[in-house]
């Protein structure tokens, strides 16, 4: 089945539809990751986006329950060269097209990637409309620049818990408080921004406690659960559109250790009294080069943000600790006064190496009082 591409720009591409006829509207963006494309479906940080994989063949791995990173699809289309839809591995469950269809979500194939990846690059992320119905291309561009964008809106609110939740036995726990941990655990309670599941297995692989909370919460209800630490989880958008977390960051700063990833590194930044600013076309892929300016060393990280943090705008207590070694980027920061550290990149790994999952322990340092 025809489907139709319209970029703001007014370029038209063509593909296939493999899921059905359908619409999209969103911002278009590209993903390196030459696999976990069930990940990269399941992270709500790609909330009103349309993705586009590099990777030339997709699909042929099917999908499974054991690598969702959310209970849901959040990109509003998925493209791609081809579309392989006789997946062979032992861990496959389902297709990929039929995973789409499940939450209603367009899946596209035969598009020239190539072209379409080029075109973000020299032109920036930006809005698009994808249709099998309207065959107009005139339609599509207009309806695309038609489109708010995503620039100073609160995508966070879509998708962040409306009540609490912990998390126990690789699974969801309803209800709040948190569940029983080992006797050494230490007590977290994780900002739900667009949280993903594996930084939620690899904190409680480490004897964490885990309160998942919604990104609402106040600091007074967070510090009268008494954690050892608070970790500000990923998400989708621009961080200065999001409502009312600033404050309570702030009430936060310097009373508990606290841990930032991607949209919470953002967030932190802003807490600091720094600002952010969009990217020309992001930062989306498991293969993205960062160094660790305390140790010298270089990793091959996981990313998926389209915002950062500025670090002339920080204050002299915020120190850099990483940098992107494609455009010199921030990646990492931590400040000097208070125990809080943040990464721009995500070292839980869902897609991506395992080269800084490092993190997650030095976090637990930090609530042991050793970092």
């Amino acid at each position: 089945m025809k489907a139709l591409i319209g970029l703001e720009n007014g370029t038209v591409l063509t593909g296939r539809s493999f899921t059905g006829t359908g619409e999209a509207v969103g911002e278009i963006v590209f993903n390196t990751s030459m696999s976990g494309y069930q990940e990269v479906l399941t992270d709500p940080s790609y909330v009103g986006q349309l993705v586009t994989m590099t990777y030339p063949l997709i699909g042929n791995y099917g999908v499974n329950e054991e690598d969702m990173e959310s209970d849901a699809i959040h990109p509003r289309a998925f493209l791609m060269r081809e579309y392989q839809d006789l997946p062979s591995n032992f861990r496959s469950t389902g297709s990929l097209a039929d995973f789409l269809q499940k939450y209603g979500i367009l899946g596209v194939e035969g598009v020239d990637t190539r072209m379409l990846t080029r075109i973000i690059r020299n032109g920036g992320a930006m809005k698009a409309v994808i249709s099998t119905e309207d065959a107009d291309p005139d339609s599509l561009v207009q309806r695309a620049r038609d489109w708010p964008g995503l620039v100073g809106r609160d995508m966070v609110a879509r998708v962040s818990c409306r009540e609490p939740f912990g998390w126990q036995d690789n699974t969801p726990v309803t209800g709040p408080g948190f569940p029983a941990g080992g006797e050494s655990s230490y007590k977290v309670v994780a900002y739900d921004f667009g949280i993903k599941y594996n930084q939620l297995r690899l904190l409680t692989s480490r004897g964490c406690s885990v309160q998942v909370v919604p990104a609402a919460t106040t600091a007074a209800d967070v510090l009268a659960m008494d954690p050892d630490g608070v970790f500000l989880s990923n998400g989708p958008g621009d961080p200065a559109g999001v409502e009312g977390v600033i404050e309570n960051i702030c009430g936060l700063l310097g009373k508990k250790p606290i841990f930032g990833i991607c949209l919470g590194h953002q967030m932190l930044g802003l807490a600091y009294g720094g600002s952010t600013y969009k990217l020309k076309f992001g930062h989306r892929g498991g293969n993205q080069p960062v160094k660790d300016l305390t140790t010298g060393k270089v990793e091959i990280t996981s990313q998926n943000h389209g915002f950062c943090v500025d670090p002339d705008s920080l204050p002299p207590e915020v120190e850099v600790t990483h940098i992107n070694l494609n455009d010199g980027s921030l990646e990492g920061m931590r400040h000097t006064g208070y125990p809080a550290f943040s990464v721009q990149y995500h070292p839980e790994h869902a897609p991506g190496p395992h080269d800084a999952e490092y993190l997650f322990d030095r976090f637990i340092d930090l609530m042991a009082g050793n970092g």
